[in-house]
């Protein structure tokens, strides 16, 4: 545990962060490893089919994560108060609530996934192995959930590096049943999906083994966990409007997704390919907010107002220039990168390789906006602000990326080049919105300790 209102703020933000990005940029490393394996030993139609799911089990994961982010600005505010009791209680409650609502997103995933699947126009030689892979996935919502709900509480007092353990272990485990399941056994699209869902359920279980040995005050028993109403409606306050900014994007994703699926399987392709380099790149933004988060909420316990905007100011620094880092070599070697990803002899792959390059090269040459604009939002999580950021959200998404995507694509002849231009704009348009709000200093006395 780790107290974050005194100290260099710098030092604390980054070294708060670091764990986090080491751990999922060793995710997103396998991940995209994984993507390789997947398209160099499998094909390109199971590529587009793993990319067809993904949104979607975004979407049905979303707004129970987003009050479990809601949570995490409980534990960490009453953890900055010093009231510990409060600081357990929160954590029981957050872990009945995540495990078992893992469990029903789970459970609506697997009877719902081929009509859902339909719905955004997956092409019918790829729905089979579509569904199979959402199907698999869902079995393991439950201790997804659950590590998740871990992860969040230890991060919420300040420890992001045992987190980091318990996703590099599973990490490795998932890279390493890919190469089983898929070369050995020859499990093809039903290999990926099982080494993801054991992967699941071992971080979880290390993340729970962990707690138990080595966290007196957070141990977990099924005896001793009490649900607290009075803290869930906190944690429900400030993580609903989250909840639902997520679920909103995950639907936007979901729509987009309908978009590109009917442009063809190499199109679909290319704009999976492009996704997981994507993911990888945005990877550093969404970690510093993180940190920022809980900086923001052991702090705004405080009323260290002064303390909080310098912190704002320092992450802002450190996630751009890694962000600038990144984007400077995806424009650059985008081409070669895509490449490794689709092997020299499948049908459309110079299609593939220009398509993706292209989101690549327009997509990422705008992440400094998106950086700053994820940075920003996790000062507003942190201090308990997240109604105003979901409107932003709604309105920069639904309202400005979804329409000028299909304006662009469909009216405009511009095809998938219209679809990518139209993501920039939405993030600049987000970003302008949730500046306002902040220099607007409504933000300000959010916090749920004095409640």
């Amino acid at each position: 545990m780790r107290d974050l209102t005194t100290g260099n703020e710098t030092r604390l933000i980054f070294r708060f962060a670091l764990p986090m990005l080491v751990g999922n940029i060793f995710q997103q490393a396998a991940q995209i490893i994984n993507a390789a394996i997947v398209g160099k030993f499998i094909g390109a139609d199971a590529m587009a089919a793993v990319g067809a799911s993904f949104y979607i089990i975004f979407a049905l994961i979303a707004l129970v994560i987003g009050i479990g982010i809601g949570g995490t600005v409980v534990v960490s505010q009453y953890f900055g108060a010093k009231q510990f009791d409060s600081v357990k209680s929160a954590s029981d409650t957050m872990l009945i609530f995540l495990t078992s609502a893992g469990a029903f997103a789970g459970g609506i995933g697997i009877i719902f996934a081929r009509p859902i699947l339909r719905l955004t126009n997956v092409p019918d030689s790829l729905l089979d192995d579509a569904q199979t892979f959402m199907s698999i996935n869902m079995l393991g919502m439950f201790a997804l959930f659950g590590y998740n709900a871990v992860a969040a509480i230890l991060r919420g007092l300040g420890d992001s590096i045992r987190p980091l353990y318990f996703l590099v272990i599973a990490t490795t485990l998932n890279l390493g049943l890919d190469l089983l399941f898929i070369i050995v056994f020859g499990w093809k699209i039903k290999g990926v999906a099982w080494a993801t869902c054991i992967a699941f359920f071992v971080s979880f279980a290390l993340s729970i083994i962990y707690l138990n040995k080595r966290h007196e005050l957070l141990k977990f028993s099924l005896r001793t966990m009490k649900f607290s109403k009075r803290i869930f409606m906190m944690a429900l306050r400030i993580g609903l409007p989250s909840g639902f900014q997520q679920t909103f994007v995950a639907l936007g994703g979901v729509a987009l997704v309908a978009i590109v699926n009917k442009m063809g399987v190499e199109i679909m392709t290319a704009y999976t390919v492009a996704g997981r380099i994507d993911s990888f790149i945005s990877m550093p933004a969404m970690n510093f907010s993180a940190a920022l988060s809980a900086f923001v909420g052991q702090n705004l316990a405080v009323g260290n107002y002064r303390r909080i905007n310098r912190g704002l100011r320092t992450t802002l620094i450190m996630s751009g220039t890694i962000c600038l880092t990144s984007m400077a070599v995806v424009v650059l070697w985008g081409e070669g990168i895509m490449r490794l990803f689709v092997n020299t002899d499948e049908p459309g792959y110079a299609l593939i390789v220009q398509t993706g390059t292209e989101y690549l090269v327009i997509v990422c040459s705008f992440y400094i906006v998106f950086s700053s604009m994820f940075v920003m939002n996790g000062l507003l999580r942190g201090a308990g602000a997240t109604l105003i950021p979901m409107f932003i959200t709604l309105f920069s998404l639904w309202l400005i990326r979804l329409p000028l995507a299909w304006c662009l694509s469909e009216y405009a002849g511009m095809g998938a080049r219209g679809i990518w231009w139209a993501i920039p704009i939405g993030w600049s348009t987000g970003f302008l919105g949730v500046f306002i709000y902040y220099l607007s200093g409504k933000w300000k006395g959010k916090g749920v300790v004095s409640d």
